[in-house]
């Protein structure tokens, strides 16, 4: 079973990838898998960041109405 990448780990993975097609030495095959494997992890990223957003508006949320309770009183 495989460890979940973090998104650190995926980005450094994304990376590498992108590299690696870059160098356009790769054959046809192993540059789709590569570009296949790629977008998987940008997807990955992305889906990471957006619930990263959702928990970051939830707290923002829950502060302005704790700072709304203490101002209204």
């Amino acid at each position: 079973m495989e460890k979940e990448l973090s998104f650190e780990e995926a980005m450094q993975k994304l990376e590498k990838i992108a590299d690696e097609l870059e160098k356009d030495n790769l054959d046809l095959d192993t540059s789709v898998k590569k570009f296949e494997e790629g977008m998987k992890l940008s997807q990955k990223c992305n889906q990471m960041l957006k619930e990263a957003e959702k928990k970051i508006t939830i707290l923002i949320d829950g502060e302005e109405k704790d700072f709304t309770l203490e101002t209204g009183e």
